[in-house]
């Protein structure tokens, strides 16, 4: 059974640091691309970092660029989000979600195949 679990969100405040993690099972996770997408209250979900699956080449969006990190832990198999200078806009759920058979990252959320369950980060002072 494939599933992707997240791990790591919580409460920071302005300024502060996070780091989500994503587990997979039933698959390598690292196999193929991992994005991380958030949903905000009332926003649709947008996707904010992506890892390729075959060279691990990264992608941003805009507003987490240089601040944001995307990587893989091949020999755990896992996927991190290193969020730093949270800020309050960055308050959400967020998931991973796998490309499952695909290598390239793509930013539309309905190609990825399988989904996180979602973990809350709340930016608040």
């Amino acid at each position: 059974q494939v599933q992707l679990v997240e791990s790591g969100g919580g409460l920071a405040q302005p300024g502060g640091s996070l780091r989500l993690s994503c587990a997979a099972s039933g698959f390598t996770l690292g196999a193929y691309a991992t994005g991380w997408f958030r949903e905000a209250p009332g926003k649709n979900r947008e996707g904010i970092a992506c890892i390729n699956g075959i060279d691990s080449r990264t992608y941003y969006t805009d507003s987490v660029k240089g601040r944001f990190t995307i990587s893989r832990d091949n020999d755990n198999d896992m996927v991190y989000l290193q969020m730093n200078n949270l800020n309050f806009d960055d308050t959400a759920v967020y998931y991973c979600g796998t490309r499952w058979g695909k290598n390239y990252c793509d930013g539309s959320e309905a190609r990825y195949a399988y989904w996180g369950q979602g973990a809350q980060v709340t930016v608040s002072s």
